[in-house]
């Protein structure tokens, strides 16, 4: 039977932990779920592969899920917001 694989990318924290029930309990019996821990450099070269920038994240079967993708920090939003810029 084939399979698709379910990458969860988690730190750990309870916005992660819940993605990671959420994600249990949508999977059918082809889901193959693997919880990846980014605390451990294996987790951390897993999700740089992958494109993660911003956790919780999902890959399936290889690909960053569309809600998870072009995410993270973006440092031109953060300067428009005045980051770097002393209050005067």
């Amino acid at each position: 039977m084939s399979t698709r694989k379910i990458e969860v990318f988690s730190a750990g924290c309870p916005l992660c932990q819940e993605t990671v029930e959420q994600v249990r309990q949508l999977a059918c019996p082809s889901c193959e779920i693997e919880v990846v821990d980014l605390h451990g450099i294996e987790g951390l070269t897993r999700a740089r592969e992958v494109g993660v920038r911003s956790v919780p994240a999902v890959a399936v079967d290889g690909k960053l899920a569309g809600c998870c993708a072009g995410r993270g920090p973006d440092l031109q939003a953060l300067q428009a917001a005045g980051l770097g810029q002393p209050l005067a």
